[in-house]
């Protein structure tokens, strides 16, 4: 199997734009296979050997992605619930799934990637297409941003930094609110609920609608995000289990294979696929 460049660069802010990347196999290798794992994030990643602009996530189980020998693929990473509005539909429609832009956007889509073809830096035209894409969204859903704040805070507030190569893991620095969401004890569906002043029917529909998930698996995916980056820092992997929240060891490699579909030390080495690909 050939080996990929990935690279990740902080986004345009107020775009709710977690990071812009790209990922390139030299002519001379063999195919890449890329395994892409559940971040509860949705890309748009044009692959240049097509032509062609996707829509990508959000996954709840492993997705493989196969990149040519010279085939390059750019893309723009959205925060956890912050897609729908610049796509223009629910999150949950597009929940372990790649899809077209055409379908979303018709024929503005392929100017886009003819646009993002030619230029020096087809990620940054892709994130400027989102900008112009918000400026005439309808207003969000008055409590989308308090639903994000609520179960995805340890997503926002921080610096997203660049993340090592064949990596889709944001190192952010955890505000003391995430810590009951994510690290500590889950705050129960019941208990968000009525913080947000809805019932749990409706948490659950909001929530599908903006993250792709209900609360419950937007809590898991996202805890397994944490681990893995606690890992990858180097983290002993039972002090990662009593970090994030798990009963022991081995809940946490068993939440992490049926997620990733391998064991976390699969996950961790300088050549293991990550999850930067479509």
């Amino acid at each position: 199997m050939g080996q990929a460049d990935y690279r990740e660069h902080p986004a345009p802010p107020g775009l709710g734009l977690a990071c812009v990347w790209s990922q390139s196999v030299s002519g001379d290798a063999e195919p890449y296979a890329q395994r892409v794992v559940p971040d509860a994030c949705i890309d748009l990643i044009l692959a240049d050997w097509e032509g062609e602009i996707h829509v990508a996530g959000p996954d709840t189980r492993p997705f493989f992605a196969d990149i040519p020998p010279g085939g390059s693929l750019f893309g723009v990473r959205f925060r956890p619930g912050m897609a729908a509005p610049a796509l223009g539909l629910p999150a949950d429609a597009l929940r372990d799934d790649r899809v077209p832009l055409r379908e979303l956007w018709g024929g503005a889509a392929d100017a886009l990637a003819d646009a993002a073809a030619v230029d020096a830096d087809p990620a940054a035209v892709l994130a400027r297409a989102v900008a112009v894409r918000l400026r005439s969204a309808d207003p969000p859903d008055p409590i989308v941003s308090p639903l994000v704040a609520a179960l995805a805070p340890e997503m926002y507030g921080s610096a997203v930094q660049p993340t090592a190569p064949n990596e889709r893991v944001a190192s952010h620095r955890p505000s003391a609110a995430s810590h009951e969401i994510v690290l500590g004890g889950e705050v129960s569906v019941r208990t968000a609920a009525t913080r947000l002043g809805i019932s749990e029917r409706q948490l659950r529909r909001r929530s599908l609608a903006v993250f792709g998930y209900g609360p419950k698996t937007l809590q898991r995916v996202l805890r397994f995000q944490r681990a893995l980056t606690l890992a990858r820092a180097g983290g002993s992997l039972a002090a990662v289990a009593y970090d994030t929240g798990y009963a022991d060891q081995a809940h946490l490699a068993h939440d992490v294979r049926d997620l990733a579909g391998v064991p976390l030390t699969d996950l961790l080495g300088p050549d293991a696929a990550g999850a930067a690909a479509p």
